[in-house]
């Protein structure tokens, strides 16, 4: 079986997950989360008691005990452990995982496994919207359709903040615009998987749109090029 993929990728607080999973309903394709199985690994690490700096083998022997899966599900594909048949969502979350996730990502045999897990679970799905920072340059170079999307630091930035509930003044603007242009500085340089557009990616920069407006700018970009089954 072959499958459809649309790929979206860009730096932090631009918007990638919450844009795929409108995309993915708006043309009738699965959502492929490419940092759940990253927080999938990362739980698995934490409960096996593995200890930091992290040995990517005792993870990947630790994932394969288990059974750590994706499984697809209307709209969506599932984390699962295959040998107690335990469906991972909440836990995914939790800020010990947070804290911990970049550690595993940056592994280069943990992304390998990763990369091939997504390419399975999107012959699976058929047809795929993945988010990530690789998605169009790595995992899926032969994607139907590379969307890079981005704003300024100061957009997204606030975004973050109204998100997070914060408040909005001048000083945490700033220091959390000054964060996400740092951040930016080391997605972009670092060794392992750097964040880049791919060079057939569009470039979508929404600095200046709502959510709707970048939404459906996607869906209609996947609808030009004929890659939607939807009307």
């Amino acid at each position: 079986m072959s499958s459809t993929v649309v790929a979206i990728d860009g730096p932090s607080a631009s918007g990638k997950s919450s844009t795929a999973v409108a995309v993915a309903e708006g043309l009738g394709f699965r959502h492929l989360d490419s940092g759940a199985l990253y927080r999938g690994l990362t739980l698995v690490a934490i409960r096996a008691g593995l200890p930091s700096p992290y040995d990517e083998g005792d993870i990947l022997r630790a994932a394969e005990e288990v059974g750590l899966e994706l499984r697809p599900v209307l709209g969506s594909f599932q984390v699962v452990l295959e040998a107690s048949g335990e469906i991972l969502a909440e836990e995914l979350r939790t800020a010990d995982v947070t804290a911990r996730v970049s550690e595993v990502a940056a592994l280069p045999a943990i992304r390998d496994w990763v990369n091939r897990h997504l390419r399975s679970a999107a012959v699976s799905g058929g047809a795929v919207v993945v988010d990530g920072r690789d998605i169009g340059s790595v995992v899926f170079p032969e994607a139907e359709l590379k969307v890079f999307l981005t704003a300024s630091p100061a957009a997204r930035a606030q975004r973050r903040l109204v998100q997070r509930g914060d408040q909005v003044d001048q000083t945490w603007l700033t220091a959390e615009t000054d964060a996400l242009a740092a951040r930016d500085r080391a997605d972009s340089s670092r060794a392992v998987a750097p964040l880049i557009q791919a060079p057939d990616a569009v470039l979508l920069d929404t600095s200046e749109m709502g959510f709707v407006e970048q939404v459906d700018r996607i869906v209609a970009l996947a609808r030009e090029r004929g890659i939607t089954p939807g009307p």
